[in-house]
């Protein structure tokens, strides 16, 4: 939790410096890539990461520069279109680095790997910079099968907002970090409630909402007596199948 009036990144470098520490003092041999979109390109990040022996691949937002240094691949990528009717997609690689302003500038230059895609009539450039060598990451892989698969990542994040991670109106900081709290452990649950006890079931993956909605949200009648406590749900109830399933495996 931060206020709203810092910048996207702000204190990343030192959350990081504090995680990698404890990864390492475990594994310290483990490889560590950091992946983020670009809000989290910040020099001083990626300078500590350079000095720490951490790799990263960061989004890099586009601009006319960049767009400029592209522009041959972005042709071709639209006479490919132009041919088939079809998204096409170019790519390449480059040192850059960028302009020092007020607000600051990268110490050094970066390897940036561009995708030059045109689709449905429109331009739709993509950048990221990262400490990753061309030897080992290609331009398309390093984009196609890296960045982009923390897509599922934000997905996981995103199945929080279901268990209300984003109500935090709260007057004070500290309410609305016990909030967040109390979230990230309704997800753990929720999360191992999926691995386990749904596995081998339709909803082995579904998302955080859909299990809510299915198999936690459901009408019952509650009846309580000197030994007991009866939960009695209708029989029209649709996953009783899946509901006897995860009775099961969690026993086991």
């Amino acid at each position: 939790m931060r206020e709203a009036n810092h910048d996207a990144a702000f204190g990343c470098r030192q959350e990081m410096e504090r995680i990698v520490k404890q990864i390492r003092t475990v594994w310290p041999d483990v490889k560590i890539v950091l992946r983020g979109d670009s809000g989290f390109c910040r020099n001083e990040l990626m300078s500590w990461c350079e000095s720490n022996g951490v790799d990263f691949v960061f989004g890099l937002a586009r601009n006319k520069r960049l767009r400029k240094i592209i522009g041959q691949q972005m042709h071709e990528a639209t006479v490919q279109w132009k041919q088939t009717g079809k998204p096409a997609r170019v790519f390449t690689d480059f040192l850059h680095s960028t302009k020092k302003t007020k607000t600051g500038g990268w110490d050094r230059q970066r390897r940036v790997a561009a995708k030059a895609e045109h689709i449905d009539g429109k331009e739709n450039p993509r950048f990221v910079v990262t400490s990753l060598t061309s030897e080992r990451w290609a331009a398309r892989a390093l984009y196609e099968e890296l960045y982009c698969e923390r897509g599922d990542m934000e997905n996981r994040i995103k199945e929080q907002f279901s268990l209300f991670a984003d109500r935090v109106s709260a007057e004070t900081m500290r309410a609305n970090q016990l909030r967040l709290y109390l979230s990230a452990v309704a997800y753990i649950l929720v999360s191992g409630l999926r691995r386990v006890g749904l596995k081998g079931t339709e909803l082995a993956q579904a998302q955080v909402s859909t299990i809510r909605t299915k198999l936690l949200k459901i009408g019952a009648q509650i009846r309580i007596s000197v030994r007991k406590v009866w939960v009695s749900m209708a029989s029209s109830y649709p996953w009783q199948g899946i509901y006897q399933q995860v009775w099961s495996n969690l026993r086991c």
